[in-house]
């Protein structure tokens, strides 16, 4: 829902209104329904609506009663008519019928600690002209996002890092120092960004900016307190009962909403909640012509069987390669997901029925999805033997690699974070990466950034960690963030009824067995979804967004985009030229098969070419 881009101003003489419709204009896609602006000398603001509650009278910027405080939101509040009704009995007077309203009395009654009341995804800014002092903060997931920019006594703040570009004195930096991370792990794993002096506030923090000065606080924490006096069926029954009653207030809008639909679990079980509470409900689903790696036999199948009307498109090569460069640059920062891509066309076909969609993202980090968790237990398992031993078949297992469990062997002997498979998911530390980026790019251990998730739950087992590291990392850098710009390029709402607060208190409280068992994953959320679903929808084993890309990029045409790529001056200012031309030639031969790892290099190539060669004019000379 919508958009902001905003600044404080400096000493300078600049026209503040004109700069801010300009940095609001850059990100136009995430409100195309109306453009409002508040601008004087201590404060400018662009707001740009998607238009979903109180369609006539949620127009952003909006203020208090005395208009000192005032307010921009990207989100939704959930639970905003209780609180409405609470705040109205304390005396505050409403004149609109938004959830965004809730936010400034909330904030004039409760102060920060407001937060802790919210339920949501959200970003917003607060603005008090009496004190000067700009309030702000993220949900407690980061499904909503929020970017800073903080130099030379400039303060910048938006939904997406290109409004930046719009500022006279927003100055365009490679962060090269996190070049080698974004090679590890497919996007920068803490608060900075690809772009120097840019910054993501972080999930579930808020933020103060008073005379100059920045302060960040986290706001809410997650706590493990596994409950093991309750069942089996126990845990199902109030898994489906939060689910549905989280489906009910997701899908509240003033507007029609629709449903995603894979083959997983996830979004099977969310439409058909849905469709229990909106009988003119639609699923969306994407597909390919090379029927292997397509979904949508399934997903027609099951949206018939619940009496939903499936709404199709599909995804050529032409269209995927065609879009990558521009895909990138609404990411703000490259992001080599494979998925994004047909997430974008999905999207896309959506937008022309709906305003907004209910997606299953989530359900896999909180109630344990991944096949990794899997690995966790087998690893707690081998934990038992004693160290010595298992360090003495980690050297066996290297010096003789091709014995069976041979990684399992080596990774045994590590500490839990050191084998977090995310922290190498792509180019690992050290001589690997190493061989491919310019000597004068450097880094530490991908580890280090997140081995404080891992000690901040020592006291739990390693499933729980892992998941816990993915809810802080992986979730809200990868997943949430192409969930939110492919969506919002089309100016579509996406919401994920998963990553409720509710359904994530409920969540922290399931024990490890009840998360995975032997090889099951999502033990009590598929109990759960079984209820509902047939029974070979609910045990579906998870495909992840499937991608011919690997195969695409055998073909002569493709393989030839890329290699231009690879071989251009942009490349030459992060790779080794020869090394990463082996990589897309092995691929392509079939000596060495890495379609992850060419596209990590390519989707960095086109995110540069995007935003420092090829940039479209400024808004600001319109």
């Amino acid at each position: 829902m919508c958009g902001f881009a905003g600044f404080i101003p400096d000493s300078e003489k600049r026209d503040n209104e004109r700069i801010a419709r300009a940095m609001g204009r850059r990100i136009a896609h995430r409100g195309p329904d109306d453009e409002q602006i508040y601008a004087d000398d201590d404060y400018a603001v662009c707001f740009r609506r998607l238009s979903l509650i109180d369609l006539k009278g949620g127009v952003q910027p909006m203020k208090n009663e005395d208009g000192t405080l005032i307010v921009v939101f990207n989100g939704e509040i959930y639970n905003f008519r209780e609180l409405r009704d609470e705040l109205i009995s304390k005396g505050h007077v409403f004149a609109t019928k938004a959830d965004t309203e809730v936010l400034v009395h909330g904030y004039e009654e409760w102060g920060k600690d407001m937060l802790d009341r919210l339920r949501g995804m959200f970003a917003f800014v607060i603005f008090d002209k009496k004190t000067k002092k700009l309030f702000g903060a993220r949900d407690i997931f980061g499904i909503k996002p929020f970017y800073y920019y903080q130099k030379k006594g400039e303060f910048m703040f938006g939904s997406e890092i290109k409004s930046f570009l719009e500022h006279p004195a927003f100055e365009k930096e490679v962060n090269f120092d996190r070049i080698p991370d974004y090679m590890s792990f497919e996007y920068v794993p803490c608060d900075e960004t690809l772009f120097k002096n840019v910054y993501k506030l972080p999930a579930a923090h808020y933020f103060e900016y008073e005379n100059g000065s920045l302060s960040v606080k986290r706001y809410y924490s997650i706590k493990y307190e596994p409950d093991q006096s309750k069942s089996l069926e126990e845990w199902e029954d109030l898994i489906q009962e939060t689910f549905t009653e989280s489906v009910k207030v997701h899908k509240f809008a003033d507007v029609k909403v629709g449903c995603f639909l894979s083959s997983g679990v996830d979004s099977s079980y969310t439409l058909k909640e849905v469709s229990k509470v909106m009988k003119d409900v639609n699923s969306f689903s994407v597909g390919y012509e090379e029927k292997k790696y397509s979904e949508l036999p399934y997903a027609k199948e099951f949206s018939k069987a619940i009496g939903v009307e499936n709404i199709s498109n599909l995804v050529s090569a032409d269209d995927y390669f065609d879009w990558a460069a521009k895909i990138q640059y609404y990411m703000d920062e490259p992001l080599p997901n494979p998925s994004e891509v047909p997430l974008f066309f999905l999207a896309q076909n959506a937008r022309k029925y709906v305003k907004a969609v209910l997606s299953g993202e989530g359900a896999d980090e909180l109630f344990g999805g991944y096949p990794m968790y899997l690995q966790g237990g087998h690893f707690m398992d081998y934990s038992k033997i004693p160290l010595p031993l298992r360090k003495a078949g980690a050297a066996v297992a290297r010096k003789f690699p091709d014995i069976k469990g041979h990684n399992f062997l080596i990774r045994g002997a590590m500490k839990p974070y050191q084998r977090y498979m995310r922290n190498n998911y792509v180019f690992h530390y050290g001589k690997d990466r190493d061989r491919y980026l310019l000597d004068s790019i450097r880094s530490v251990d991908p580890a280090d950034y997140t081995k404080k998730y891992f000690d901040e739950t020592s006291h739990l087992d390693e499933v729980t960690s892992l998941q816990y590291a993915d809810i802080n990392t992986w979730m809200q850098y990868d997943i949430l963030q192409k969930a939110d710009r492919m969506s919002m390029a089309n100016s579509l709402e996406l919401r994920v009824p998963f990553l409720d607060k509710r359904m994530l208190e409920l969540a922290v409280k399931i024990p490890t067995k009840y998360r995975i068992s032997g090889e099951t994953t999502k033990v009590a959320l598929r109990g759960a979804a079984m209820r509902q679903l047939p029974e070979k929808n609910a045990e579906r084993k998870k495909l992840g967004f499937p991608v011919p890309l690997s195969d695409w990029l055998c073909e002569d045409k493709y393989y030839d985009q890329v290699k231009e790529a690879f071989n251009s001056s942009t490349a030459d200012l992060f790779f080794k030229r020869d090394e990463i031309n082996k990589l897309i030639d092995d691929h392509k031969s079939g000596v060495h098969k890495d379609m992850t790892r060419v596209w990590t290099v390519y989707s960095l190539i086109l995110w540069y070419d995007e935003f420092w060669r090829n940039e479209v004019k400024s808004v600001l000379a319109e």
